[in-house]
């Protein structure tokens, strides 16, 4: 499941997207390369085998898209995921793991995430995933998307992620969506996602109704009179 509203332009149908591999299993890292080797339009420009090693080679590399698996030793996905969109990486991040439950993906999705994929996709499917990932469009297996529609229709059942509160605290004290990204290091899309996650645990339409909603279940100190 794709995004047809790409929040970047459209990348010329021979632009070729650089990669930066990320998985703990040494086999699977020599799978991916020799697959988008042998896939016209890629290129992998290095590997990473934990979370942390990632953070250095994406700041390195520079790659268009990061391929990140979640759960490795030595530094997890989410955490790197976390990082990179705290520095403000231009790399979209795709993950590629073999969990799909609300503790992985959800996190990973608050945390900048590109796009969410199971590493049983057929090679045509992940290689148009990454296209359109370097394109900025939201990419979503559809067992993911299921469970994201589920969140989405269960509003207030799901607790704030740390980021989404910085971004509540300052859009409560009336930061606009710019001055939010300058001061947590992100971009502006990566605010609007934060503020469309926030809306949806909160139940709320806009910006206002979000901060209201926030006083009366105390999430922003105490209800307001």
């Amino acid at each position: 499941m794709t995004d047809d509203a790409p929040t970047d332009a459209p990348l010329a149908a021979d632009a070729v997207i650089s990669l930066l591999i990320v998985d703990d299993h040494p086999v699977v890292r020599d799978g991916l390369r020799g697959m988008f080797a042998s896939a016209p339009g890629f290129t992998v420009l290095g590997e990473a085998s934990n979370g942390t090693e990632a953070v250095a080679a994406t700041t390195a590399l520079d790659p268009d898209v990061v391929l990140m698996d979640l759960r490795m030793p030595g530094g997890g996905g989410v955490d790197a995921i976390t990082e990179l969109t705290r520095r403000g990486a231009r790399a979209k991040v795709l993950v590629l793991t073999t969990y799909d439950t609300d503790s992985d993906t959800l996190p990973a999705i608050e945390a900048g995430a590109t796009g969410y994929l199971l590493k049983d996709a057929p090679r045509d499917e992940l290689c148009t995933a990454v296209r359109a990932a370097a394109e900025g469009r939201t990419v979503l297996s559809p067992a993911v998307a299921s469970r994201l529609v589920r969140a989405v229709r269960a509003p207030g059942n799901e607790p704030l992620s740390a980021r989404e509160r910085e971004v509540l605290v300052l859009v409560a004290r009336g930061t606009s969506n710019r001055e939010i990204a300058h001061e947590l290091f992100i971009s502006e899309s990566t605010v609007k996602t934060h503020l469309a996650h926030l809306y949806a645990k909160l139940g709320a339409n806009d910006r206002a109704a979000a901060v209201a909603k926030a006083y009366e279940r105390g999430i922003l100190g105490q209800a307001r009179p």
